[in-house]
């Protein structure tokens, strides 16, 4: 066909969704395919604004499968658009009115309405007409193997807002995150993956603006294939949408560029509507009944706390969700998802949670997003919401078994054996050390499977679990009757900010005893950002509304800081050595794993030992199968110091260590000491050593 040859009709298609240009022999084609599922809705239209800033529309013709769809235009790049039904008034002006959204518009952009007078607070938003080519250069996604995997869960803005080593400008930005200094910091700790919160395009909700406050976490989302504005530069934000998702980008690129992955944590179980009395912006007013889960007598099935609950039950729900994350994969390079409240998500036309749910088969199966780390939060507050060690394999679940089971041994049992009651034994600690087989195994799924975590962005910071029993949330406008009561933390003594030496110090050791129990077991580790340098929020347990300093990451400079990030960097530099002298297949096969309890005579641990709640103290030889490196980890969860006798050549050989016996005991961390150690004392095996109370020690053997 020659150019003078153009069909003289387009024919629409109902895939892809949204909008996307026509492109033909020569290139992009002034018109596009608009396209979208709302089964509800007998006719539709596409309204959309010229060069001219005008606003013109057109009736989508096409109809298959509840998916409207037409050939419209000329519509120019960058242009708002947004959906209505045929025939139905038009809630004020188009351009500021707030019409529909495209659940798959690439960004959404805030319109501030003249009035002021609807439900909507003088705001509407508009899709944005966007397609987007980046270069992304020679870099390539790292693809860190799960046993190497170190995350470190952070917020875009509250990371850098504060850092001095970054230029004011790019404070808190997605640019900000790419700066050379904070990715050379990233680096210099350990870290193999940075776990965003939620960075689709999100909104506050209602109750906060009266209170002057908004939603910092971003658990709100409207856009679920928009990156969110505000966490881009002023100048990129001046330059339009396009030059947002440049930025964002380029982000990944960097972060790729130093071998750091990036996963998004991503919130698909509700949407920014909120409850059936809020006004519709894009789901609702496109089909109530199919995209979100109702009773019998029509009312919302909310699983979530936030009003509504998406439909999982419904195919074109789960095809949105897997097609955001295709998107986020194939188009801007994202090395996995960690899935807000991911039971939702995977329950069937009966509200019941399945592990062979389609959406989890799909996304294991799906060979765009073959590789990338998929990480269920395994909890809603739906029935039989607790699920965790359940999801299949190809899953990984945040292991909040194991938060709790490290927060009860060296902060509720100090607290309890300080006030002269009793702890616990050491059973749940050592499982969850040797990666919580019990939790995991029946699912088919190894210590790999297990996301260990002690503190998330949800709940107390580490240095707050070792300052505050009570959340203070006073600062949230809800009389403190918000955030979780169960905290199993100990202040060691005084609630808050105290000057005693003493109390300081003991925090300081408990900090540096949860991080090394997080650090040294099986399983990949998750740091909350700032948890390394001592960072407070003042007992504030649900900051989802402090877009402040209270939650932002400090970067002090003063010796407490300073000890608590060299113990962090110290345990990572241990894991890394360690993992390095072990054989690829560590630890998912269990019959090369050397897992060997001793007490603190070095004797096998007995069965009257792993349960006699004084028994406090307990030595861990963790090694392979053909591995050229053993780790010894000392436990001494008491009171008081305890002379330990390392395990000897004759007691490993009874144990069934096959080869040369380890002769030599390198002492590498102990979370007694203010600071690095000055030596590395060695010992032989057999000889005795004193581990000093309430601490951990950790040799190379």
């Amino acid at each position: 066909m020659t150019q003078s040859a153009q069909p003289l009709s387009l024919v629409s298609r109902e895939f892809p969704l949204g909008l996307h240009a026509i492109r033909n022999a020569w290139g992009r084609d002034e018109q596009a395919n608009a396209a979208v599922w709302a089964p509800a809705i007998t006719s539709m239209d596409v309204h959309w604004q010229r060069e001219d800033g005008s606003w013109t529309s057109e009736t989508l013709v096409g109809l298959d499968g509840g998916v409207h769809h037409g050939v419209v235009g000329p519509v120019p790049a960058g242009a708002l658009y947004a959906f209505w039904p045929t025939g139905r008034e038009v809630p004020g002006d188009v351009g500021a009115a707030q019409l529909l959204l495209d659940p798959y518009a690439r960004a959404v952009e805030t319109v501030e309405t003249q009035s002021g007078t609807d439900e909507s607070s003088g705001i509407a938003y508009y899709s944005v007409f966007l397609e987007h080519e980046f270069d992304w250069g020679t870099s390539e996604r790292p693809r860190t193997p799960w046993r190497e995997t170190v995350i470190y869960e952070a917020h875009v803005k509250g990371l850098t807002k504060l850092h001095p080593d970054v230029p004011g400008p790019l404070r808190g930005t997605y640019a900000g995150l790419a700066h050379p200094a904070m990715v050379a910091y990233l680096r210099d700790l350990g870290i193999t993956a940075v776990e965003l919160l939620p960075i689709h395009f999100h909104i506050d909700e209602p109750h906060l603006e009266p209170l002057g406050l908004s939603n910092y976490w971003g658990y709100n989302t409207l856009g679920f294939f928009s990156a969110h504005t505000d966490y881009a530069t002023a100048a990129a934000r001046a330059a339009g949408p396009a030059a947002v998702l440049d930025e964002f980008k380029g982000m990944v690129r960097a972060l790729h560029e130093a071998g750091i992955e990036v996963i998004l944590d991503v919130v698909y179980n509700h949407t920014a509507e909120g409850g059936q009395d809020r006004p519709a912006l894009c789901w609702r007013g496109l089909g109530d009944l199919d995209y979100y889960r109702h009773d019998d007598t029509g009312r919302y099935v909310d699983t979530t706390g936030c009003g509504n609950s998406l439909d999982f039950s419904q195919p074109r729900v789960v095809e949105f969700a897997l097609d955001s994350l295709r998107y986020w994969v194939e188009e801007c390079h994202i090395d996995g998802f960690r899935f807000d409240l991911a039971v939702t998500l995977a329950r069937d036309e009966r509200n019941a949670f399945t592990p062979r749910h389609p959406f989890l088969v799909a996304a294991g199966a799906s060979k765009a997003l073959r590789g990338t780390k998929l990480i269920a939060e395994p909890w809603d507050i739906g029935p039989d919401g607790w699920q965790t060690g359940r999801f299949p394999v190809g899953w990984a679940d945040w292991n909040d078994g194991f938060r709790d089971t490290v927060r009860d041994f060296w902060l509720g049992d100090i607290g309890s054996l300080a006030r002269g009651g009793t702890g616990s034994s050491p059973a749940r600690l050592a499982s969850c050390l040797a990666g919580s087989a019990a939790t995991f195994a029946a699912s088919g799924r190894s210590a790999l499977a297990s996301v260990n975590l002690v503190t998330a962005h949800d709940g107390f910071t580490l240095a707050d679990l070792t300052a505050y029993e009570r959340k203070h949330n006073e600062v949230n406008g809800e009389g403190n009757r918000d955030g979780h009561g169960d905290n199993r933390s100990y202040n060691h003594g005084a609630e808050g900010r105290t000057e005693d030496e003493s109390t300081l110090a003991a925090r300081e050791r408990s900090a540096r005893n949860v991080m090394a129990s997080l650090l040294i077991s099986l399983g990949p580790p998750m740091i909350t950002a700032g948890d390394e340098l001592g960072r407070t929020q003042h007992g504030n347990n649900n900051a989802y509304c402090q877009d402040n300093e209270l939650s932002w990451v400090h970067w002090p400079d003063d010796a407490a800081s300073r000890r608590m990030l060299e113990a962090t960097r110290t345990l990572l530099s241990i894991r890394r050595e360690f993992l390095a002298g072990q054989p690829g297949t560590f630890p998912s096969r269990a019959d090369q794993l050397t897992l060997l309890w001793f007490n603190a005579a070095g004797l096998p641990m007995t069965a009257h030992e792993w349960d006699d709640p004084h028994t406090r103290t307990v030595q861990l030889l963790l090694g392979s199968t053909g591995g050229t490196i053993n780790g010894l980890v000392v436990i001494n969860g008491s009171l008081r110091d305890e002379r330990v006798h390392l395990p000897s050549a004759w007691i490993l050989q009874g144990q069934g260590v096959q080869g040369e016996q380890p002769r030599w005991f390198s002492q590498t961390f102990d979370s007694a000491a203010n600071g690095p150690l000055s030596s590395a004392p060695r010992l032989r095996s057999g000889e005795a050593d004193v581990v000093a109370a309430d601490s951990v020690r950790v040799y190379r053997c």
